[in-house]
């Protein structure tokens, strides 16, 4: 499942979580990207409140965020 089909699913203005497991990637990359989407947006939708960190590896990562649908297309 893409990050794509997961924002189609919602109406603008649905919050929801997006999450590594449900991406299929490792925390590493997902946390990569979860930064953009922090600062940037994502595709289709805004972060909204603060990301959910947990140690993995020693390292303190994004692992899960949630999220709300906008108006964009995806």
């Amino acid at each position: 499942m893409t990050i794509e089909d997961i924002v189609k699913k919602h109406k603008a203005g649905a919050q929801f979580v997006i999450s590594a497991p449900m991406l299929r990637m490792k925390p590493q990359d997902f946390h990569a990207l979860a930064e953009q989407w922090y600062d940037d947006g994502g595709p289709g939708f805004n972060v909204v409140g603060v990301p959910h960190r947990s140690v993995v590896e020693d390292e303190f990562l994004i692992t899960r965020m949630t999220v709300i649908r906008t108006t964009a297309d995806v």
